[in-house]
């Protein structure tokens, strides 16, 4: 049953306002559509960031028709929005990735009216919003500040995702956190927001909530469920994660947040050393993000996760987490109300 209805519920066409954020490059497909089917929104991310965009492309059909046999429910996919310096034109990948969704929603009978969003995050997705719209989905975009926010609503998205600085994975270049971020943009803006950023339960969706943000997205504490396919040592990286041990990386379209290791230690060496530049850098990150979330090689890999990871000591069934969240979340907004009248 709905617990709590919002802009965001009613724009999606979902039951409960909770999103699954953006993650991979490994597959998400299982995990998107359990987050459907227990009545959020799930999310197929793009399956890689470099190497050849028709190839990607081709790969994101096949997610995007595996997750449409999987779920009767609205889902999203995700593209990062990478930007060629030299032109300011969206890199060759976002647009075939872009372009795959596209053609998937418009003329896919094995996705029919399923695939209901894109959700864009990276560089200014301005490109791709008439595209978007013509296709007849819902165009959300991540934002970092409120003067990104302002810009991409101005351009004509339907929403924004406000991530706060403390996320995991690709993060902002300059750090605003979420509970600054978050009231700056629903102030700033009349369409829907999001909160991103240190979400984990029916606490902070009350609190993303109270912020005026109508909906909730995790990435990180979805790693950590029985749904989730990614490799037992990965979650447990997580499970394992205490404060402090989140750091920064130098990532593809910004940079990005992980847990510490030997993986991201050696990746630091090589960028000061420039034993790897340009495409080999490119491609070395992506496998070492792969071999980590598929084959849970945590030594040779990089493990990409939020600040929230120090709070996240046990792997939950989306099944059951989805709908508890919401119904905790409104029942600590309905307590607050009763019993905590502020008195004069």
């Amino acid at each position: 049953m709905p617990y709590l209805q919002t802009r965001v519920t009613e724009m999606l066409g979902i039951e409960h306002p909770v999103i699954q954020d953006g993650m991979g490059p490994f597959n998400t497909v299982k995990l998107a559509a359990a987050v459907s089917n227990a009545g959020g929104l799930g999310s197929v991310s793009m399956p890689t960031l470099v190497g050849d965009p028709a190839d990607g492309a081709r790969q994101l059909t096949a997610h995007i028709e595996e997750a449409a046999g999987l779920t009767d429910k609205p889902f999203a996919v995700n593209v990062g929005v990478g930007i060629e310096k030299a032109t300011g034109e969206p890199l060759a990948v976002s647009e075939a990735m872009v372009d795959a969704a596209v053609a998937a929603a418009t003329a896919n009978e094995a996705v029919g009216g399923k695939l209901k969003v894109l959700i864009t995050s990276g560089g200014f997705p301005g490109a791709f919003v008439d595209r978007v719209r013509g296709a007849g989905l819902v165009h959300i975009h991540k934002v970092g500040s409120t003067r990104q926010a302002e810009k991409v609503a101005a351009a004509g998205i339907s929403a924004v995702i406000a991530s706060g600085f403390e996320m995991g994975g690709h993060t902002h270049m300059q750090p605003v956190h979420t509970f600054v971020l978050v009231p700056n943009v629903t102030e700033a803006l009349d369409i829907p927001v999001i909160l991103s950023g240190g979400a984990r339960d029916g606490r902070t969706l009350a609190a993303a909530l109270a912020l005026g943000a109508e909906a909730i997205a995790m990435g990180t504490r979805f790693i950590v469920t029985e749904e989730n396919d990614w490799h037992p040592a990965y979650k447990q990286r997580i499970l394992d994660a205490v404060e402090g041990e989140d750091t920064l990386f130098p990532a593809w379209f910004s940079q990005a947040r992980g847990l510490k290791g030997p993986g991201i230690d050696r990746l630091l060496a090589q960028v000061d050393s420039g034993e790897l530049q340009g495409k080999e850098l490119q491609d070395w990150k992506n496998e070492a993000l792969t071999v980590a979330q598929r084959d849970g090689d945590i030594e040779k890999g990089i493990v990409a996760a939020g600040q929230v990871s120090s709070a996240i000591k046990d792997e939950v069934a989306i099944s059951e987490f989805v709908p508890g969240i919401c119904r905790d979340a409104a029942e600590i907004l309905a307590s607050l109300q009763s019993d905590r009248t502020v008195r004069p």
